[in-house]
């Protein structure tokens, strides 16, 4: 693949001069991307978020080509009509994408990435048959990472959260949302979420912020979960609301975590203080959260691992977007993965993510998308239709990314493979060749 700055695109010279004779239009690209073999737009001719067999159709333009003005995409079409369309002067960054794939920028909605620390020792544990909660109450978990957390400054957790930023970005991804969760008290929640904030200011990739006070309960209130669920409701949500340091509010609705109950009424408060609401549910057991996220009317879910056919159908009926997970129950030695296809037959939006975490380490949308084929069997134009427009639609965002279309950001990936069918097909690399976000180029792989 070759990126010049002007029109000297190995063609024929018969073709070159025809370029040079375009008819010029008013505002010249500061950016076109040429010959890809195939362009992905998943353009919204069905709406969002894409359902059933929608999910299927990629919008998918041969020999696509697109154009870049001012951050935003201004042209999206064939190379012939671009150039058609277009004067391009020496001014313009051309990227030839011949026998390459172009898609838009994979959108992480389920991430965890502000905490200090890590658990790689827990791995064994995991080898030796432990289960999740059982290293949890052996004080692994949740609670290990939590106590390297509350230690951190802010520094130091917006150090971390670049890393991990840096490495999403390598592997295409352009939008992350991340939770709080590892601090559970009023400081260490806050902090965590300033950081994020922090890092959404100075990263090229854009950062939405979930607060997840209620992820566990802190070593401080075990046997005072009524306390510590006051203090969230009383304390925290009106602190972060106040400050507009989280745009959503997540609950771990789990056996033995928060209970239905508790979960409706922390989301109602955070309701009432403007958080929207997402919910963890029925990871470990079928706690009934789907039937809840349903009522709730909640904008998405994340697990599902044992939700019930009468809660999935609810949730399809209230277009609930349940957003899976297929690195956690990899990562947790599990047999069990969310039924993608039950849920793709009833109706349900779905998204992926990587749910990154001390537990489930991993910055590749690309390895969530081969695990959805060969683990939660999902097709490859499937599972790329839930890591882009249905992951934007997860976060409300689908106005601005998740698709090529004329006016939205610029947020596109150019991969070293002929078609979508590669990104699980040739699994365990990284498949990037060029990453463009807001218009720019933020990542080349020169190897």
């Amino acid at each position: 693949m070759s990126v010049t700055s002007t029109v000297s695109l190995k063609k024929t010279k018969k073709k070159k001069e025809s370029l040079t004779s375009i008819i010029a239009k008013e505002q010249s690209p500061d950016l076109i991307i040429i010959h890809a073999n195939q362009l992905v737009t998943l353009d919204s001719k069905y709406g969002v978020p894409r359902i059933g067999d929608e999910m299927q159709n990629l919008a998918i333009i041969e020999d696509g080509a697109l154009a870049v003005i001012d951050n935003r995409i201004e042209f999206v079409g064939t190379t012939e009509e671009l150039f058609s369309f277009y004067t391009i002067n020496q001014d313009v960054l051309v990227i030839d994408a011949s026998n390459e794939l172009v898609t838009p920028g994979f959108v992480d909605p389920h991430t965890h990435i502000i905490f200090d620390g890590s658990r790689e020792n827990e791995l064994e544990m995991k080898l030796k048959g432990m289960s999740y909660l059982e290293i949890l109450n052996a004080g692994g978990g949740i609670l290990k990472t939590v106590k390297a957390t509350r230690k951190a400054s802010i520094e130091k957790l917006v150090e971390n959260g670049k890393k991990i930023l840096d490495r999403m970005m390598k592997f295409g991804t352009t939008t992350v949302e991340t939770k709080s969760g590892y601090g559970l008290d009023v400081e260490s929640e806050i902090k965590s979420l300033r950081a994020a904030k922090i890092l959404n200011n100075k990263h090229p990739i854009d950062l939405i912020s979930t607060f997840l006070g209620a992820h566990a309960i802190p070593p401080e209130y075990k046997n005072k979960k009524e306390d510590y669920i006051n203090l969230i409701i009383s304390e925290m949500i009106p602190k972060i609301a106040s400050e507009e340091l989280a745009e959503f509010c997540d609950v771990f609705c789990e056996e033995g975590i928060f209970s239905i109950e508790e979960t409706k009424k922390i989301l109602s408060i955070a309701k009432h203080f403007g958080l929207k609401p997402q919910i963890h549910i029925d990871e470990i057991v079928d706690t009934n959260g789907a039937l809840l996220a349903a009522e709730m009317n909640v904008v998405q879910t994340g697990h599902l691992l044992k939700s019930n056919d009468e809660g999935l159908k609810a949730m399809a009926k209230m277009g609930v977007i349940a957003t899976l997970l297929p690195g956690t129950p990899f990562s947790l030695m599990l047999k069990d993965y969310a039924p993608a296809r039950k849920m793709i037959d009833l109706g349900i939006p779905i998204a992926l993510a990587t749910d990154l975490n001390p537990n489930c380490w991993t910055e590749s949308m690309q390895m969530i998308i081969a695990l959805a084929c060969y683990k939660m069997k999902m097709t490859p134009a499937e599972a790329l239709t839930a890591a882009t427009i249905n992951g934007a639609c997860a976060l409300q965002k689908q106005d601005q990314i998740g698709s090529i279309e004329i006016g939205k950001k610029a947020d596109i990936l150019i991969f070293e493979v002929p078609n979508y069918n590669f990104l699980p097909y040739q699994f365990g690399v990284n498949l990037i060749d060029k990453v463009i976000k807001n218009g720019k180029i933020v990542f080349e792989n020169i190897f």
